[in-house]
């Protein structure tokens, strides 16, 4: 961090230098303390440059000139939906910025960071990696500027891109760079991105599968005569007449497992090219079927190098990293962290760290495919599980190391908390599927469901002397917990602290459908259980449902509908999500090509509705928050529009009252102070007031995203009142919304 530093340490210089839009924290769950350790661990001097002045080369000269290389990456989560809310307004703090502070990265960091390093020592490699730059690694859409732009290899002049699980990518490109090689050179290492001269092809065994278009009709030829035996041309002579003597090829028998290894060998020596750069940037079908390819190229098991064409270039990718076996993820967490903020920053309050101070992160990955999430593009399907010995001695570290601790685990999760040690049944299977999610539209039969590795854990873990508590923080895949009661009810009885999160995300199947979600059965089914042994455990404990708004395929009438539920139901969601597009994901692909992904791409082929304008974006979002009198004219407004004007009144079937309520009357200053009763309102029974903290999608690029900007399940939050035990019966439950025919806006 500091010169000082590197004389204490007898260092003249440093092999690499790493730069993080974060602030740095020596923990395993911030990237950059990872990489910086697993180098160190290699032998190798690494400096960090944490949220360096990005208006001035000099931060960037700070620590010298590296010997090896430059190490670049945003932090754990796109500095773009660090910087912006779903509405493009600047937000007022930063969770992985000493006090909150906001504005200490610039937009697209990683890209200005590349420019900056290479300006403070031009001539030294420049390696870009993390969430941002794996996701920008091809021609991608940008919400923030509403276009889709080049690949981030163009706009940031990096000379490579790590992508997904960089570790083993990470110390052969350093190993081969200290042993004398020239990076332009390096061009066969798993995860990971570069350009080339267009055409490139690393040699001649090469073969290009050619998906620059989508499947048009052909002209249809007549139907040969099936009896012609020769030329049906009379005038032609005899031996032009006569039939072409039969080409002789022997009949060679091959076993399966021959041809499988035959296209196995093949695969290997081919690379899918999209459609370029300029097509997909002007034509949103060729967008849509770039991207349907790009995620059927997934699977590390059977994925093939792509290219892609930018001008008289080709950016290069080859296929996903390898998942880590299990003794190679418990190497990379057992490294020797500080697990704390670097000291010069005081005692300042960084919410990312107090988020995730007491967690551990026990897996990575995440084969749910959840279209609006961007984790499996990142950290891929196959999920990487650490060992019981290491995660139990994590735990211990905590204990013993931790300042303040408690006695409290607040969540041994990851992307998702129940996917630990889950696996396809067999792994043969596993590296020929090219199946998008495991668990839709259903659990694949061959995805093993059993949750005993992970009770185990749970017991063991809370067995530890001086833990008084382990919570799970992490979100839960619902639908794979329902085939496991008995993890259920581990969870229920042990390891809930009061709430527990949960994300049916919609109650619509046209929505859920876009979001490759299950139905709201599921959650239905996990909520009967919950309940059930909640109440067994004698313990008054409640779900919190997470939901999104404006998601592509959500019409006026799935909103409507699903604010409808949420009334039956006794939710208040005080804050909520709206949609937003991140760069790669299957949802950001329907936003802005108007097309389904997830299905064969033509022009004639599904039209996906989605939300784009702020007026129906607002209106979306005001029907989560139905009971809000801010929202209550925007909701009267969009009634109305839809025909809807009967559920305006002050009737339990009504949703929103008419206007002159005292409710909306009254100053919002001053409505904290009215009872209770008033707040709930007389056209509403009592029910819950849940606060649900904004989710930012994309940031589960590391395990501090997912935990330090989603509101823990371990304590009420303010303005919490219990529901009553059974949802009360009315009018509501046969209200549905009725499709309008025509004249929808």
């Amino acid at each position: 961090m500091s010169r000082a530093e590197m004389d204490k340490l007898g260092w003249d210089s440093c092999d690499i230098i790493l730069i993080t839009g974060d602030a740095y924290i020596d923990h395993p769950s911030f990237g950059m303390a990872l990489v910086g350790r697993l180098l160190e661990a290699q032998g190798y001097r690494v400096g960090i440059i944490s949220q360096p002045d990005w208006t001035s080369v000099e931060p960037f000269r700070a620590l010298g000139k590296p010997n090896l290389y430059w190490g670049i990456t945003a932090g754990n989560m796109d500095s773009m939906v660090n910087r912006y809310t779903a509405d493009r307004k600047i937000r007022s703090d930063d969770a992985y910025t000493p006090n909150g502070e906001p504005n200490k990265r610039p937009d697209r960091a990683v890209t200005v960071y590349c420019q900056r390093a290479r300006e403070a020592f031009p001539g030294v490699p420049v390696i870009a990696g993390s969430i941002e730059a794996s996701l920008r690694r091809i021609a991608h859409y940008d919400y923030w500027s509403d276009k889709v732009r080049r690949s981030v290899l163009f706009e940031s002049k990096a000379d490579l891109v790590i992508f997904g699980n960089a570790e083993r990518a990470l110390v052969d490109v350093t190993r081969r760079i200290a042993a004398g090689e020239n990076i332009k050179s390096i061009r066969d290492l798993r995860g990971t991105a570069f350009l080339v001269p267009h055409g490139w092809l690393p040699d001649e065994e090469w073969s290009v599968h050619n998906s620059t278009r989508v499947d048009v009709p052909g002209r249809v030829d007549p139907h040969p005569n099936p009896y012609a035996m020769a030329q049906e041309d009379t005038k032609a002579c005899a031996t032009e007449n006569a039939q072409p003597a039969p080409e002789v090829k022997p009949i060679v028998i091959m076993t399966r497992e021959e041809r499988q290894a035959a296209a196995r060998a093949k695969a290997a020596k081919t690379v899918v090219r999209l459609p370029s750069f300029e097509t997909v940037s002007e034509n949103p079908v060729m967008y849509a079927h770039a991207s349907r390819v790009f995620h059927l190229e997934s699977n590390p098991g059977n994925a093939r190098a792509l290219v892609q064409q930018h001008g008289d270039r080709d950016v290069w990718l080859n296929p996903p990293p390898l998942p880590l076996a299990m003794d190679e993820m418990d190497g990379v967490y057992d490294l020797s962290y500080a697990r704390a903020p670097h000291p010069s920053y005081g005692k300042a309050h960084i919410p990312a760290w107090e988020m995730i101070r007491y967690s551990v992160n026990i897996m990575r990955g995440c084969f749910g495919g959840c279209t609006f999430c961007s984790i499996t593009e990142h950290e891929g399907r196959i999920i990487q599980s650490r060992s019981e010995p290491s995660i139990l001695r994590e735990i211990e570290l905590i204990r013993d190391t931790t300042k303040n601790f408690a006695g409290t685990i607040t969540d041994l999760g990851g992307p998702t908390a129940n996917m630990y040690r889950l696996a396809c049944k067999e792994k043969k299977i596993e590296e020929t599927c090219r199946r998008l999610s495991c668990v839709y539209p259903t659990i694949c039969s061959n995805l093993g469901t059993d949750h005993s590795k992970l009770i185990s854990l749970y017991r063991k873990a809370r067995a530890i002397p001086g833990i008084k508590k382990i919570l799970i923080g992490s979100g839960l895949r619902y639908d794979l917990a329902v085939r496991s009661p008995e993890y259920v009810k581990e969870l229920v009885t042990h390891h809930v602290g009061g709430l527990l999160k949960i994300a049916p995300e919609h109650t619509e199947e046209g929505t859920l459908s876009k979001m490759m979600k299950p139905g709201i059965g599921s959650y239905d089914e996990f909520k009967a259980l919950f309940d059930k042994y909640s109440k067994e455990a004698g313990k008054k404990q409640y779900l919190i449902p997470y939901f999104i708004a404006a998601h592509p395929g959500s019409t006026d009438e799935d909103m409507l509908n699903l604010a409808l539920w949420l009334k039956k139901n006794n939710f208040h969601l005080d804050q909520v999500q709206t949609f937003t597009p991140t760069p790669m994901a299957m949802a950001t692909t329907m936003y802005h090509s108007g097309k389904n992904p997830l299905a064969k791409v033509t022009e004639d082929s599904e039209v996906v509705e989605t939300a784009k304008s702020g007026k129906t974006r607002k209106l979306h979002k005001a029907f989560l928050r139905y009971y809000d009198p801010e929202n209550w004219p925007v909701l009267r407004e969009g009634l109305k529009r839809m025909g809807r004007g009967d559920l305006i009144g002050n009737g339990e079937r009504h949703l929103v009252p008419p206007p002159g309520s005292e409710l909306e009357m009254t100053p919002r200053s001053e409505r904290k102070n009215m009872p209770l009763v008033a707040e709930a309102r007389s056209a509403a029974p009592k029910g819950r007031v849940i606060e649900v903290a904004t989710r930012r999608n994309n940031e589960r690029g590391g395990r501090a995203s997912a935990a330090g900007n989603e509101r823990r399940g371990d304590r009420a939050p303010a303005g919490f009142t219990p529901p009553p035990s059974k949802a009360k019966p009315g009018i509501l439950s046969t209200i549905k919304a009725k499709p309008k025919a025509a004249g929808r806006k």
